[in-house]
């Protein structure tokens, strides 16, 4: 055993040259994919990830949130980051869990949307319940090869007069539902949820709905310490999709010192 951690974060010198750029063989170099010939790589855990997503039918169509942060780690990182993306004409998709992998399944899904909708060009617009079969297809395919990614995913949409919203993570699990939260949200904001808007979802107007979904992000910046409250809504309906612009929430700390263990204590 190498008893040196200096050397741990490279192969030994008998496989590589001094500045590790190819491996030493009898064969020529073949370009950089030959230092990986011999194994595998797969990534092991997220490294700068999203939080929570949360997103609910309401009356007019489909409202989904999330806010603006990437986080490396505990470091709040990047904080202008979207993580709602629109995909075709009828759907959005929220992310959490790892944003480079997210960035990964835009990019899958702009090439189907050229593929399906410009070069077919037969007039057929991919829906939500389509990019969602997609989606769930590809996730399960990457976790059957134990390459998984790391992502939890919110796909809601309008098309012919119907909602539609459901989920699928990394696993290749899948489910409907009226009212949705990912990550941490699925803890804290999903009871707000459920006793704000299940039985409700037709009678709900879209100033009622954006009332609710706010006061949820608000009850996840108070208690989730890797958000923020720099956040974007999304809204899907008849007329199409519709990202806003980044908001902040307006937040209230005084009551904090109130409670034993936070600051300065009142005995």
């Amino acid at each position: 055993m190498d008893h040196f951690p200096t050397n741990w974060g490279r192969p030994r010198n008998e496989k590589h040259d001094a500045y590790n750029t190819y491996p030493l063989h009898d064969r020529p170099y073949n370009g950089p994919k030959d230092s990986f010939a011999e194994g595998v790589q797969r990534t092991q855990q997220p490294i700068v990830t999203g939080t929570s997503v949360l997103a609910f039918k309401y009356k007019d169509g489909i409202m989904m949130a999330a806010d603006n942060l990437a986080s490396y780690g505990s470091l709040a990182r990047f904080k202008d980051i979207q993580r709602l993306h629109p995909v075709g004409s009828y759907t959005v998709i929220g992310a959490g869990g790892d944003m480079s992998d997210f960035q990964y399944i835009q990019g899958m899904l702009e090439d189907l949307i050229i593929e399906e909708e410009n070069t077919a060009a037969d007039g057929h617009k991919l829906g939500p319940a389509e990019i969602h079969e997609y989606l769930s297809l590809v996730m399960y395919q990457r976790r059957s090869k134990l390459n998984p990614l790391w992502n939890s995913l919110l796909v809601g949409g309008f098309k012919d007069g119907q909602r539609f919203l459901a989920y699928v993570d990394l696993l290749g699990t899948t489910y409907t539902s009226s009212t949705i939260a990912t990550g941490y949200g699925a803890y804290i904001a999903q009871p707000l949820l459920r006793k704000a808007v299940e039985g409700k979802e037709d009678l709900l107007t879209e100033e009622q709905a954006r009332e609710i979904m706010e006061q949820s992000l608000r009850v996840l910046f108070y208690r989730d310490a890797r958000s923020l409250n720099k956040f974007q809504i999304a809204t899907i309906t008849a007329a199409g999709a519709t990202i806003s612009e980044s908001r902040t929430l307006k937040t209230e700390w005084a009551f904090a010192e109130g409670i034993r263990g936070y600051g300065a204590q009142v005995q």
